[in-house]
């Protein structure tokens, strides 16, 4: 019995980049070219790479549907996601990439079977561990918008806004001391 299956994995996705497109909603077009340093990338590339790096699991999961790595043109995969953050777009259209990405991805995720994500794929040689399950893999794309996610919110933070997270706790707290204090 499975407790975390792909419905769970695609929800949990959907509410993930749920709370990204917030914050891409809530940083002003006009800083979206902000990046806290020389060697990062901007509010634009950030959420553009959030909005294609599934792809890359994609082309390995349900295109190629791939048992090893071993062979993987990974260098080319990168290469066309960098070409995307590159390209230039407008708030609207990175939010609207976002959530029509994001919610293709998670149709796509909730269709597979309890078989289909236990299956195991051969990492490339030299790495440890040898194999990891397809689930495994899959969710590392939530992971990875979730680091990244931290990044924007400090980024928000840069450029003088409060992440919607860190407002709706506090709202959470207030509203828990307000009511001890009665």
């Amino acid at each position: 019995m499975n407790f975390y299956g792909a419905k769970d994995l695609a929800d949990n996705l959907r509410t993930v980049r749920k709370n990204t497109v917030i914050i891409a909603e809530e940083i002003p077009e006009d800083r979206y070219s902000f990046r806290a340093t020389p060697e990062t990338r901007t509010v634009a590339q950030l959420l553009i790479h959030l909005a294609v790096a599934p792809r890359m699991a994609e082309q390995i999961h349900a295109i190629e549907r791939r048992t090893a790595l071993e062979g993987f043109d990974f260098p080319g995969m990168l290469h066309s996601i960098v070409d995307e953050e590159k390209t230039p777009r407008s708030k609207a259209q990175i939010i609207a990439l976002l959530r029509d990405e994001g919610e293709r991805w998670a149709r796509w995720l909730e269709s597979q079977s309890d078989d289909f994500l236990a299956e195991r794929v051969k990492l490339p040689h030299g790495m440890t561990p040898t194999s990891k399950t397809r689930f495994e893999m899959l969710m590392s794309t939530k992971e990875h918008e979730m680091h990244h996610r931290g990044q924007l919110m400090l980024m928000e933070r840069m450029i003088g806004l409060v992440p919607h997270l860190t407002r709706q706790m506090q709202e959470r707290m207030a509203t828990v001391s307000s009511s001890s204090a009665r």
